[in-house]
């Protein structure tokens, strides 16, 4: 199983093309494609760098509910099936975000996927920040507001909890935060990480 509170040597392996493009067609395979490709072109690169060319590859898919496309109230797509789909809601970007960063080598310790309320819209919201240590004010990774801004910039943003590969917080978007336990308390996560592991791919028309 993936244990991302370590740095993770390689992706997980591409799904089989002809099992992609049965359940998402040509395009998606060639979405699939390119994740890869990203990471390779942001290997060795400065961090601030790779945050951008992470956030800006991603963000370039399509903001969708996932009742929409899953035909469920909550799922965690992989990043194999967010971009075999081209579409997701904010948890698909910001996991997806969050595994490539790791994958290019940024630490665990510096990144935290955020649990926040989207205070104009009323409505619950992921993104993932970045702070190269506890005493420096994290950056924002969104796909709502593409820009990465500082965390004390983001007055929108009314945080809940926090967690990344081995952490759970009660939480503050300018770092910190009251730390509650382990993340694998939440089950969404585990389950998650499961169907990364075993290459899973859901078919979004069933």
């Amino acid at each position: 199983m993936f244990q991302f509170g370590h740095l993770v040597q390689a992706l997980p392996k591409l799904p089989p093309r002809q099992e992609v493009v049965s359940i998402y067609g040509q395009a998606g395979w060639q979405r699939i494609q390119q994740w890869p490709v990203l990471i390779d072109q942001l290997q060795g690169r400065s961090v601030e760098t790779q945050l951008k060319g992470v956030n800006d590859f991603f963000n370039q898919l399509r903001f969708v509910d996932d009742v929409d496309v899953w035909q469920v109230e909550d799922y965690w797509a992989t990043p194999f099936e967010f971009l075999g789909v081209g579409a997701g809601d904010c948890e698909d970007f910001a996991m997806a975000k969050y595994l490539t960063l790791r994958e290019l080598g940024v630490p665990d310790n510096q990144l935290r996927l955020h649990y926040v309320k989207y205070i104009p819209y009323d409505q619950f919201h992921m993104v993932v920040t970045w702070a190269p240590s506890a005493a420096t004010p994290p950056v924002v990774l969104d796909n709502i507001d593409k820009r990465i801004e500082p965390a004390s910039s983001r007055n929108d943003l009314l945080p809940i909890y926090s967690f990344n590969g081995s952490h759970l917080w009660i939480s503050k978007l300018g770092g910190g935060g009251r730390e509650v336990g382990e993340s694998s308390r939440l089950s969404l996560w585990q389950n998650w990480q499961q169907r990364l592991d075993d290459g899973s791919l859901r078919n979004p028309r069933r």
